[in-house]
């Protein structure tokens, strides 16, 4: 019989249901405990309190008697039978002592950091008593993730790495233990040097060979958190002591910046894809994630000049930055508050039934008793369930702000001298540097420029700061891209335009950010075109113009203008400002979709301006007799690349000397017209090197002039290079009966062996000739082994082999595919090829300013044109590697044809 304290405690608890179910099933398991719960007030409301948030301990209290002791005496601890060890006792002692830290963390008397203390200590011991129960001897285990930390989750797996004096004859050990421990918790050990793939034990030697030549940005980070915990105390002792020294003693790059803050990004963009961003309160937007990334990254910058900031542990790591000046005072208390509300969530989460759940429950009913274990209640003006959400999204939010400022705003007091600040000028050059940043008094004197006067723009300018060298930062040269926003605000009005476009589109800012950062060339086209930058933010202003638009943009480029020069003038405008466009989208990613790869998309868009381009110039000149122009090489295939030149054929309808004359004053017009007369006056580069008899010949044929010429003296180069014919301006009837005129020629007959050897031989002359001196033929996009021209090689020669027609390599690999002239592990290895070395090239075209076939040999640019595709400059050069030694094998049996081996 019980009185009324119980009754009313039960109503009261997170779950009065459950509760009142669990203390029925327990008076009758244990005849009287309900008295005793009346006069006990610490058991019952350790009781009520865990039966009200863990089903899983609440079915530990109904199979183990000793449960009830446990939480009748939460200052004691659980004997964990040291003296005579077994499996199942120290599952037992885990599962008891897993109850006592939860009640005390509910009923308030353990905080989170002492709760996550104590459930480190408790898998400390369990992997030291796993150690004995194995035989382990000559063997320490490293604690990593949150068990180096000291802040285990309730359900977090255990991270482990070991290391031995014998790694040999320790790994059966090792084996053994891990599944005692098993039997306790999640183990895992994928944190071990080459994860799965690698050695379970290594030597302290090996990790050091291994940290000092191979280990990535993302280890060293988890390095900070390494810590021993059970097993050998001297070798524990030693590896951490390496690993400190490898952690701290390194330089923290500009690249080991961007490698962290990627990792972070695809882990955001998973969760997106999964829908759980609004949800999770550990990889969500302004979740634990956030705060513990943002630790970290501050720790990596500068750790290694101040020992004072290297904790393991979040909450410690985080009051030391704030301590040390490293975060402001009042960000870190913020965050701090945030972070104990998020993992204490996180905590309830977990323990419902022992699992790894992040998510806030979309059932009512659970998300209800969430926020009752957490405390809440509900009240006249909304339930315990909406009040709990409501605090967690207003601090989330407050989370993520901060984030989004936290590297910079010190920064910039501490170079402005606008407000309090404790960074030192050592401690600013640390941040700016591993930020991108070279030279603080020059970033100093940038910031005065963007922010200079007291106009409601520099005041805007000043609010966007912290995140628009947050967006410079992630450019490939942030440098340059702070260069740019200068260029691009320099005047009043100019500074005013740039802060209301930013104001009403951060998009547009940041991507402005990435565009500047990337290319001084599309710097200077910005400057020329201002107007461009506020349609930034509109992805349809960036979208591919349709072949109609294009030429009627080109034509209106030039028709209110009169002489040449000016009419130059219009084209070379029109040109540049739609080149921007098309560069914008494809630095910016925006150009492809899952349908579309972007050196097809990108060398289609080029092409079409350069189609409307000539189109429009061939206009202007109107000429008196049918003319057509053929596009060839690279414009044929509608691949032009941003260095290209504009390969081109002249043909005109016509049989008269005087019409000759005509169509030859009509060709030099527009080689005049398209190439200019200096290169200040050039829309494009032409080439006409490609027509019968080279440059001896004249720039204009008849379609009768070709038809001989192509029936007398033709040469093999020209077969192949006609594959590639395509009309582009002027009259197309033309331009399809030269098409049919040279059918034959191309198509109308079988490739013979002798023909086979003269492709090949010019093929070899190209590799030992063509490469400019001075530049690799090792990483050599263009003429290197295995690179573009081995791949359009290779494609054309099995085009004429199989008659397999097709203007552009990519199409024409998917055709040769349909048709089985070529299996698809050797079409996508070309394929492979081909993009990269083709993506690569135009990357380097924007990053440079200008064109440049070969890889950087300079380790500045080639960071720069590395971090701008997304990689590092070792990765580039070696994906480089990688893809033209796979082609150049194909290459070699489809072109050259050798044997494999």
């Amino acid at each position: 019989m019980t009185g009324f304290a119980l009754p009313t405690a039960i109503a009261r608890s997170a779950a009065p249901a459950a509760a009142a179910v669990a203390v029925e099933r327990l008076e009758e398991m244990y005849p009287g405990i309900g008295t005793r719960l009346e006069e006990d007030v610490s058991l019952r409301a350790a009781l009520l309190a865990v039966v009200g948030a863990s089903r899983s301990l609440t079915e530990l209290l109904m199979a183990e008697p000793a449960g009830l002791q446990v939480l009748s005496a939460l200052d004691r601890d659980v004997p964990d039978e040291q003296a005579a060890p077994s499996i199942e006792g120290l599952r037992r002692w885990k599962r008891l002592e897993l109850l006592r830290i939860a009640a005390r963390d509910l009923v308030g008397l353990d905080d989170l950091p002492v709760v996550g203390k104590s459930l480190s200590e408790m898998a400390e011991t369990v992997l030291d008593r796993a150690l004995t129960l194995a035989g382990a001897e000559d063997l320490a285990v490293i604690g990593m993730g949150k068990l180096g930390g000291s802040e285990l989750n309730y359900a977090s797996d255990v991270d482990v790495i070991f290391v031995a004096s014998d790694a040999a004859s320790g790994e059966r050990a090792a084996r053994a233990m891990i599944d005692i421990a098993r039997s306790c918790f999640r183990v895992d050990v994928d944190l071990r040097p080459e994860g799965r793939d690698g050695p379970l034990i290594r030597s302290l030697a090996s990790y050091e060979a291994y940290w000092d030549r191979w280990a990535h940005t993302w280890e060293f980070q988890a390095l900070i958190k390494a810590r021993p915990v059970a097993g050998d105390s001297a070798l524990g002792s030693a590896f951490l002591a390496a690993a400190r020294k490898r952690v701290w003693g390194r330089k923290f790059t500009q690249d080991d910046v961007r490698a962290v803050r990627a990792m972070k990004a695809r882990s955001e963009s998973e969760l997106a894809r999964r829908g759980l961003t609004d949800r999770e309160v550990k990889r969500g937007r302004g979740g634990i994630r956030d705060i513990e990334f943002a630790v970290q990254l501050l720790q990596l910058v500068h750790g290694g000049d101040d020992p004072a900031v290297r904790s393991p542990t979040t909450l410690d790591a985080l009051a030391e930055l704030g301590a040390g000046g490293y975060i402001d005072v009042g960000h870190a208390r913020a965050l701090e508050h945030a972070y104990r509300l998020l993992r204490t969530v996180e905590h309830r989460l977990q323990l419902v039934q022992e699992e790894q759940i992040y998510a806030l429950p979309t059932d009512a009913e659970a998300l209800t008793r969430l926020a009752r274990v957490m405390g809440y209640r509900d009240t006249a003006n909304a339930p315990a369930a909406e009040l709990l959400t409501g605090y967690l999204r207003q601090q989330q939010a407050a989370v993520r702000t901060i984030h989004e400022h936290l590297f910079f705003r010190p920064l910039l007091d501490a170079l402005s001298a606008a407000g309090p600040t404790r960074l030192s000028s050592q401690a600013v050059a640390a941040r700016l540097a591993a930020f991108g940043f070279t030279d603080a008094e020059r970033t100093r004197q940038a910031l005065e420029e963007l922010t200079r006067g007291l106009s409601r723009s520099s005041r805007l300018m000043q609010q966007m700061l912290p995140l628009l060298l947050s967006w410079l930062s992630e450019a490939p040269d942030p440098d340059l891209g702070l260069l740019g926003l200068r260029l691009l605000s320099s005047g009043e009005h100019r500074a005013n335009e740039l802060a209301v476009t930013f104001r009403e589109s951060p998009e547009a800012a940041r991507r402005l950010c990435s565009l500047v950062g990337t290319s001084r060339r599309l710097t200077d086209s910005l400057e020329r075109n201002p107007d461009l930058v506020s349609a930034l933010g509109d992805l349809q202003s960036l979208s591919a113009r349709t072949d109609e638009a294009l030429l009627e943009g080109a034509t209106a480029a030039l028709s209110w203008r009169g002489g040449l020069e000016d009419r130059q003038r219009g084209l070379r405008r029109f040109q540049r400002r739609e080149e921007l466009r098309i560069a914008a989208a494809d630095v910016l990613g925006l150009s492809v979709d899952s349908e579309s790869e972007s050196v097809v998309v990108t060398g289609g868009q080029l092409s079409g301006l350069a189609d409307a381009s000539a189109e429009a110039a061939l206009r202007a000149l109107d000429p008196p007799l049918p003319f057509v122009v053929i596009a060839m090489g690279r414009f044929g295939g509608a691949e032009l690349s941003y260095a290209s030149d504009l390969d081109l054929l002249f043909v005109y309808d016509g049989s008269t000397p005087e019409d000759f004359v005509v169509a030859e004053k009509v060709a030099e017009g527009l080689v005049q017209f398209l190439g200019g007369v200096t290169p200040a006056s050039r829309v494009y580069r032409v080439d006409n090197g490609l027509r019968p008899e080279g440059k001896d010949g004249p720039l204009a044929r008849s379609l009768g002039g070709y038809r001989k010429y192509y029936e007398r003296w033709a040469q093999v180069w020209e077969r192949q290079a006609l594959i590639r014919a395509r009309p582009v301006a002027g009259d197309l009837e033309l331009g399809g009966r030269f098409l049919e005129l040279v059918e034959p020629f191309v198509w109308g007959r079988p490739l013979p062996e002798s023909e086979v050897r003269e492709i090949r031989r010019m093929k070899a002359r190209i590799e030992r000739e063509r490469i400019p001196a001075g530049q690799d033929p090792q990483f050599h996009l263009k003429l290197g082994r295995g690179s573009l021209s081995d791949v359009e090689f290779t494609t054309q020669l099995l085009q004429l082999r199989h008659g397999v027609r097709a203007t552009g390599t990519m199409a024409a690999l998917g055709r040769l595919g349909d048709a089985g002239a070529i299996d698809a592990h050797d079409r996508e290895v070309l394929a492979e090829a081909y993009r990269f070395c083709e993506e690569t090239r135009n990357r380097w075209f924007l990053v440079k300013g200008g064109p440049d076939d070969a890889l950087p040999a300079q380790l500045e640019p080639l960071g720069h044109l590395a971090r701008s595709l997304g990689t590092t400059p070792a990765e580039l050069r070696e994906d480089y590697r990688r893809v033209t030694r796979r082609s150049r094998d194909v290459v070699e049996r489809l072109f050259y044809g050798k044997a494999d081996g």
